[in-house]
Order: C-alpha cells, then structure tokens, then sequence
C-alpha cells in the first residue's frame, strides 16, 4: 500500500483499496481471509501491479532491457543466455525493494525456439497459438453449452456465438498461426450439436445436419476470424466483407507503422 499511496492521494480511494485487499474470497463455497498479495483474478489485482510495478518498468529501462509486461506478467527479452541470467538477478533485486518475489512456477529461461506461454498464447520460432490451458478453458466452456441432455434451441446457438467470437477476437490476431486449430474446434462444436440434436454420436448424423444448416442457424466459426494471406474476412453485422489492396498489408503488418511519441516514451511499451 505505500508504493500505492506514493501515487494515489485520495484517501478513500486507498480505503476502498484496503477493503478489496482484505474481503477475502470464496473457495468450493468457503470463505478464505486474504492476509498476503490480492486475490487471484481480482477487479483490482491488474490497477494495483500496473501502479506498483511502474517502477520495475522504469529500472528495466535504465538498464536498457527490452521487455514487454502487462499486469503482473512479463516478458524480458535478451540476446545471450549469460544476459538472460543477469536481467533475473536484476528483476529480483528490483521486486525485493518492492516486497515482492516472482513466481517460482511461472518463472524461467528459454529460447524463443523452445517457446513460453504469455497471455494466453504459446509462442515460438515455430507457431503462435493457444496455450493448451487456454484451449482446455475454451472446451470446458463449449462442454457447458452443449450438455447433450438438454435441449438443442435458438439459445443455444446465441450462447455458443459469445464463446466463440470472444475467443476468436483474441487470438485471431495477425501472428496467429494455428488456424488448423480454429478448423479443428469447428468441426468438434458441430460434432456436439449433432450428439445434442440426435442424442447420440454418429457420423451418419453429418449428412442430416450439414455446414449449411448451420451456417443458416447463425453459428459462427473461429475460423472466419482468422487473418488470410493478403485479406482478412471481417465480420460486418451478419455478413462479411472482404478488405484487401493496400488497406489489407497495412493491416496484416502494423509492426511497420510509426508509433505517436506519447506511447514511445513510456517504458512498458517498449518492445511490444
């Protein structure tokens, strides 16, 4: 709270703060206290490592690391496995005068060819996708929905869609490279809707319920959001509309734009 109070002078902003800290959280049902950090996925818990950690971004920063951090994770970015080294030891030190520690679990070096997980992605010389964590969320979500003992309605299609754009809108980015992936779960949702409709799995059921019929139900697929070659299919109310010509490369290549001086100056934005 001291690093929080250097920057927030509002007292009953850092009231309400202490309050959230402290309310706990409900774990199967049961109340735990918190006495230590801020709860995992907390409303607050991204404001307060933004506040706090502002001061590791400016030290990395003087020390010329190249680094890109949202929240409470981050990612340094260094040419040697001596400097990787080097730039951990620093980190630690800079967390400490902070009362804080990194995680042992989450923490390590790599390569960029071996890969590592960050926000949700694993990303590597090789490909950029979905975590498997990421992917097992995903399925666990679409399980939810399509429970085959209930009933196949117009809900269900409407629920489904919300998973499904809110996942592809992610990681359908320009660098998303496991669109064999996104082609792959359609199929497998189309498969669960068929055992919801018939109550059963079966191949035959692939005839009576065709793309098509699903198309005209209104489903969407993650693979309509994916980034294509020189166009990108974009979803515009219920139809789609192709961008391609000089819009498109601008588009599929934004690392080639000029970045406004407001956001160069800033250190947490320094090697995104």
């Amino acid at each position: 709270m001291e690093a929080v109070a250097q920057k927030v002078a509002d007292g009953n902003i850092l009231r309400l703060f202490e309050k959230f800290l402290r309310s706990g959280v409900m774990e199967d049902g049961a109340f735990k206290p918190t006495t230590i950090g801020t709860p995992q996925g907390g409303l607050i818990s991204p404001l307060l490592a933004n506040i706090v950690l502002n001061h590791l971004d400016w030290q990395l920063e003087q020390f010329g690391w190249r680094f890109v951090r949202y929240a409470d994770d981050f990612v340094l970015l260094c040419q040697t496995q001596a400097q990787a080294e080097e730039a951990l030891t620093q980190v630690q030190q800079i967390l400490q005068e902070l009362g804080l520690t990194l995680s042992a679990e989450k923490t390590k070096i790599t390569s960029y060819g071996k890969g590592y997980s960050f926000l949700g992605f694993w990303l590597s010389a090789r490909s950029r996708r979905m975590r498997p964590k990421s992917l097992k969320k995903f399925k666990d979500k679409a399980r939810e929905i399509t429970c085959r003992k209930h009933n196949f309605e117009a809900q269900v299609i409407v629920n489904l869609n919300r998973v499904i754009r809110g996942t592809a809108q992610y990681f359908a980015t320009p660098f998303f490279t496991a669109k064999e992936t996104f082609h792959k779960l359609d199929s497998w949702i189309r498969m669960r809707l068929r055992a919801m409709k018939y109550k059963r799995r079966n191949l035959d059921d692939n005839k009576k319920m065709r793309v098509k019929t699903f198309e005209r139900l209104g489903l969407h697929t993650l693979e309509s959001f994916c980034w294509n070659g020189p166009c990108r299919r974009m979803r515009v109310g219920s139809s789609y509309e192709a961008i391609s010509g000089p819009r498109a490369r601008r588009i599929i290549t934004p690392w080639r734009w000029d970045r406004p001086e407001t956001e160069r100056v800033t250190p947490v934005n320094m090697g995104t």
